[in-house]
C-alpha cells in the first residue's frame, strides 16, 4: 500500500525522558490520519520529525517516499505545518505575512499576492488583511497561522492542535477547511485532544499515550474496543436520579455511572434494552429531559484503553 507519508519504529529522547518509544504512524493519500492523545503523550514530537524539524534517534519516516532526514530539503517543500503556537510575524500585515510566504517558495510577487488574498478570504480575514497581524484577536491569528501554512499548497499538511483557543464557530470553520482540503487530494495528519473533532475529521485515528501508540483504526472500529451502546438518562426532577439509576441496573444487568451531573448512563448489547427503559421510567413516572442511545465516545474508549479520561491526564 502507498502512504502520503509514514513512520516506523520512531524513538526520540531528551536526557532521561523518552518522548517517543518506537512509534509508528502512516496515512493513505487524500485522508485525515488522527493523532489523539493529552499533553505530554509525543504527538508533537512525532509530527516535529515528520516535519523535518527534529531527527530522530532510531526509526525512519518517509513523505512521498522521501526519507525526511536524507531528503529534507525536499521534503519541506511538499509539506505544511501549522504547530500549536501562532508563529507569524505580529508587525507585518496579514497580506505581508503571506505574501513573504509566497516568495520564500519562489512564487512570482503576482502570485503571492493572488494566492495571499485569497487564502485571507477563505479564513475569513480579509477584512483585516491590511492590519499589523499584533492588533489580531488570538483566534485572528490563529486563522492566519493555518492560512500561512496553505500558501504552497502542500500535497500533506499537519495540523498540531489546530483549533486551539478558537471558539465553536470558528472551530467549524476550520473542519471545514480541513474537509475542503482533503476532498483537493491532501492528506492531513491532526493532532488533538479534542474527542469530537478526532471523531468528526479523521479517517482513521492513532492513539498515543506515554510515547506509544496504544491503539489504531477507525473511529468505529475503536469505538467497538468498548463494546455495544450506552443509555443516557437526564431526569427532569434530579431527585428521580437514583430511581432512574436503578432502572438501568435491571434492565442491563450493569452498574451505571455519573458521568456528570444530573445524568446517569449504561452500557447495554442492543436496541430492546433501549425500549424497555423506556416503558420502565414510564411506569414509574419518571420524566425526562435527556434520553438517548449512542455508540461510545472516543473519550471511553480512551478509558478503557488506559485506565483514565483525558482530562484527568492531563491535569496529572
Amino acid at each position: 500500500m502507498s502512504y502520503a507519508f509514514e513512520a516506523e519504529g520512531l524513538v526520540k529522547r531528551y536526557g532521561k525522558t523518552t518522548a517517543l518509544a518506537g512509534i509508528d504512524l502512516a496515512a493513505r493519500t487524500g485522508t485525515v490520519l488522527g493523532v489523539l492523545g493529552p499533553n505530554g503523550a509525543g504527538k508533537t514530537t512525532a509530527v516535529r520529525i515528520l516535519a523535518t524539524l527534529l531527527r530522530p534517534d532510531e526509526g525512519r519516516a518517509a513523505v512521498g517516499g522521501l526519507d525526511v532526514v536524507r531528503d529534507a530539503a525536499k521534503v519541506r517543500r511538499m509539506i505544511g505545518l501549522t504547530g500549536q503556537y501562532a508563529s507569524v510575524d505580529e508587525d507585518l500585515t496579514g497580506t505581508q505575512n503571506l505574501v513573504l510566504i509566497g516568495q520564500l517558495l519562489n512564487l512570482r510577487t503576482a502570485e503571492a499576492k493572488a494566492r495571499a488574498a485569497e487564502l485571507l478570504a477563505d479564513f475569513d480575514l480579509a477584512e483585516a488583511a491590511g492590519r499589523p497581524a499584533k492588533t489580531y484577536s488570538g483566534g485572528m491569528r490563529r486563522r492566519l497561522d493555518l492560512a500561512a501554512s496553505l500558501v504552497g499548497r502542500p500535497d500533506v499538511i499537519y495540523l498540531d492542535e489546530p483549533t486551539t483557543g478558537l471558539d465553536p464557530a470558528k472551530r467549524d470553520d476550520i473542519w471545514n477547511v480541513v474537509r475542503t482540503l482533503v476532498a483537493d487530494g491532501a492528506t492531513v495528519l491532526l493532532t488533538t485532544q479534542y474527542l469530537e473533532e478526532a471523531d468528526a475529521l479523521a479517517d482513521e485515528i492513532s492513539v498515543i499515550d506515554h510515547g506509544r501508540v496504544i491503539a489504531h483504526g477507525t473511529p468505529a472500529s475503536l469505538k467497538s474496543v468498548v463494546g455495544g451502546q450506552t443509555i443516557l438518562v437526564r431526569p427532569a426532577d434530579q431527585a428521580r436520579l437514583a430511581d432512574a439509576a436503578a432502572v438501568l441496573a435491571a434492565v442491563s444487568g450493569n452498574q451505571p455511572e455519573s458521568p456528570s451531573r444530573g445524568v446517569v448512563t449504561v452500557p447495554v448489547e442492543g436496541d430492546a434494552a433501549f425500549t424497555e427503559v423506556v416503558k420502565r421510567l414510564d411506569v414509574l413516572g419518571i420524566s425526562v429531559t435527556e434520553l438517548s442511545l449512542r455508540l461510545p465516545s472516543l473519550d471511553e474508549v480512551f478509558f478503557t484503553l488506559t485506565g483514565r479520561h483525558t482530562e484527568e491526564e492531563d491535569a496529572a
